[in-house]
């Protein structure tokens, strides 16, 4: 005779939680003996510093790394730089970065800034590759004294267009805060939920774009570099610019239909406002 066993009662599996990535770095330069040398450096988690050296007459650089390889759904970044009074050097980062799939939350990327009176700041990283069902948050806020220069970009690439990836579902919030001399002279904010390739395909909105970017360049002499910046976009294959100047800034905004080409005109623009070649980690 068999015997009848009981049904074992159903047991709820118990809640885990993923691991996280948390890190934090921060890079300082001072003024000493006519050079920008190195004041700070601070390192935690997955973030790290890379110091190369570097030839090309525009001081120091400074190369953010993220160990983590990537972010996703509640992973923790921050990233500081301060220039101080007088100094000029470059703060980039040695790879995309990139925002994969999610299983719940978002990324966050907060990058603070502070250029000092006189100084020459580049905030150059590579560009962020998004990819389907990733949610991403990044801030960018920059603190710049009223004769302090700067140059800085962010570019965003919605997946890998050479191998044909979509992005379908994603979150993107995207903030830029810049005040000079204690006064905010730039905001701008941007937000993506949904399927990108429908957001974008409008005539207003992206023309199917699958790649953008924002530059930002703040000097005494901005304005009168518009007309310039122009005719370098100009024709550019698969892009589509816009410059604008006002209140001591020159504005390029970019949108490409892929990767590759932004990244070009992208460069075209960075060699002209800063005098000198993209950092070498953008080719390697």
């Amino acid at each position: 005779m068999n015997a009848v066993l009981p049904i074992a009662a159903e047991v709820p599996m118990p809640i885990v939680r993923m691991q996280r990535a948390r890190g934090i770095a921060r890079v300082s330069f001072k003024q000493a003996a006519g050079r920008t040398r190195l004041d700070g450096l601070f390192q935690e988690g997955s973030c790290k510093v890379r110091l190369p050296r570097v030839h090309d007459g525009r001081g120091p650089m400074a190369v953010f790394i993220n160990t983590a390889g990537g972010i996703t759904g509640g992973d923790e970044i921050t990233l500081e730089a301060a220039w101080g009074e007088g100094t000029r050097a470059t703060v980039t980062s040695q790879a995309a970065e990139r925002i994969y799939k999610r299983s719940d939350g978002a990324g966050t990327i907060l990058n603070r800034l502070t250029v000092g009176a006189g100084a020459d700041a580049l905030w150059l990283p590579q560009e962020t590759i998004v990819f389907d069902r990733a949610a991403l948050s990044r801030r960018l806020e920059v603190d710049l004294a009223s004769t302090a220069r700067f140059t800085g970009v962010e570019a965003i690439v919605l997946g890998r267009t050479a191998m044909g990836e979509d992005v379908l579902a994603t979150e993107v919030a995207d903030h830029w805060r810049v005040r000079r001399g204690g006064r905010l002279v730039y905001a701008d904010s941007l937000r993506l939920v949904g399927d990108t390739r429908a957001i974008l395909s409008g005539g207003a909105t992206g023309r199917g774009a699958r790649a953008f970017a924002t530059v930002l360049h703040v000097a005494d002499d901005a304005e009168a570099r518009v007309e310039t910046l122009r005719d370098l976009l100009d024709g550019a294959e698969g892009v589509e610019a816009g410059v604008s100047g006002f209140d001591g800034m020159a504005v390029v905004r970019l949108i490409a239909d892929d990767g590759r080409r932004l990244r070009t005109a992208l460069e075209t623009v960075i060699v002209d406002l800063s005098g000198g070649p993209v950092p070498r980690v953008w080719s390697i």
